[in-house]
């Protein structure tokens, strides 16, 4: 490791204190590298959002320091499947518990831990690692002074609370924006810039208490296939609070949305219930969008995950690929830090991330959003390679295996890029 007097650069500012932000703040601090996040809100966000994070995040908690914690608080999703919308037989699926539980000594399944109580945890172990921490401070801009040979030459325009009419200059050597699809760092660098398209369609996103195991043997994961009644139940905690995502018809109201959701319920879910046979304790509509930013660096200035790029919820690749995202530019950032890379590698990680999400993310999450609102769900399996896969790997479980870690494709090792030492 380098000299403490002799490092390349002093401190990193991140903009956004959600899932990845708080990740990469946690990642740098546990290696000692000065970093801070600025936050516009006054606490962390409280609405229910994604809770399922899949095998190519899972290396990313593990160097974090944090998925004991997951593990003891969380849950670990094994059996995944896709089912008929009539009987809601299964018409392909796996149980990851046979191939995945113990990866060179890892288990590398799908792990489940409410993203709040997630973002509680990591920014505790921020402030454990001596990494800063700011509510109150919204980001107006960003810029850079291209021109400098030293020094810190990236900051944020921040308004802070009570300071109102005043807008402040925070410096760094670095600034990275991890906040989110409508993304302050990303709008400076390329206006409204944002290349890709929204689905015509619109999706309903619930926490839901509704006991789908105890009552109709489901699985951990359920997708049914249907052109209009599609839907999701993923289990998310242990007292069988499962995330029920549905599709709905585009163009209403939250509060007409809201109204049609029990006779939604009634028509799709299992056991046709009524509302006094559920607790729904959070409902959200949402658009879906498959988008991605130009450059995820553009000098001093670098982009990560929903900032950066997005895709629909289907298969959780947003919030994984995100996290993938951040482990990507910790190691990169490592690698300055210890003078064992120059700066062209943070260019390599907009090149080599860009690139992920156009052969990887992006297609595959979006034939997910197909497979599961097919029009033709009687059909579907003779049309599909992934679920005849699947059905192989029922008996063959090396098969299966290959399968389920293809998706750490997803992910890319810039250490290789290190000088020699």
């Amino acid at each position: 490791m380098a000299d403490a007097t002799h490092r390349p650069f002093k401190k990193v500012l991140i903009v956004g204190a959600g899932p990845s932000g708080l990740l990469l703040a946690l990642l740098l601090a546990k290696h000692s590298i000065p970093v801070k996040i600025l936050e516009a809100a006054s606490q962390l966000d409280q609405q229910p959002r994604a809770a399922h994070y899949g095998t190519p995040a899972i290396p990313e908690f593990i160097r974090a320091g944090i998925i004991d914690q997951m593990r003891a608080n969380g849950l670990i999703l094994s059996t995944m499947c896709w089912r008929d919308p009539d009987n809601h037989k299964i018409i392909a699926g796996f149980d990851a518990s046979k191939v995945l539980s113990d990866v060179d000594g890892q288990d590398l399944r799908t792990h489940c831990y409410v993203l709040q109580d997630l973002d509680e945890l990591m920014l505790k172990e921020v402030r454990k690692h001596g990494g800063e921490v700011e509510f109150d401070a919204e980001v107006v801009g960003v810029g850079q002074d291209e021109n400098a040979e030293v020094g810190r030459r990236a900051w944020a325009e921040v308004k802070k609370k009570g300071k109102e009419g005043e807008v402040e200059r925070e410096e760094a050597d670095y600034v990275v924006g991890c906040d989110g699809a409508n993304s302050i760092v990303r709008r400076s660098l390329f206006g409204d810039e944002f290349p890709g398209f929204t689905w015509d369609a619109q999706i309903i996103a619930t926490n839901t208490f509704y006991d789908f195991e105890g009552k109709f043997g489901w699985h951990d994961a359920n997708f049914i296939v249907h052109p209009e009644n599609f839907f999701m139940a993923a289990r998310i905690t242990k007292d069988n609070m499962y995330r029920i995502t549905y599709g709905e018809t585009p163009g209403l109201t939250r509060e007409e949305y809201i109204a049609r959701q029990p006779a939604k319920f009634e028509q799709i879910l299992p056991g046709h219930p009524k509302p006094d046979e559920y607790k729904i304790i959070s409902i959200s509509p949402y658009k879906m969008h498959q988008r991605c930013a130009p450059k995820f660096r553009v000098g001093r200035i670098l982009l990560a995950a929903d900032a950066a790029h997005l895709c629909n919820p289907w298969g959780g690749l947003g919030i994984t690929g995100g996290f993938v995202d951040i482990g990507g530019l910790f190691d990169c950032l490592v690698g300055l830090w210890e003078n064992k890379a120059d700066e062209d590698i943070l260019e390599l990680y907009s090149e080599k991330r860009i690139e992920k999400w156009k052969t990887v993310i992006n297609p595959i999450s979006q034939e997910n959003f197909r497979r599961v609102s097919d029009k033709d769900p009687k059909t579907r399996f003779e049309r599909d390679e992934f679920m005849k896969l699947l059905k192989k790997g029922e008996t063959d479980e090396k098969l299966l295996k290959d399968l389920l870690l293809g998706f750490m494709e997803v992910r890319y090792d810039f250490t290789q890029h290190y000088k020699s030492q």
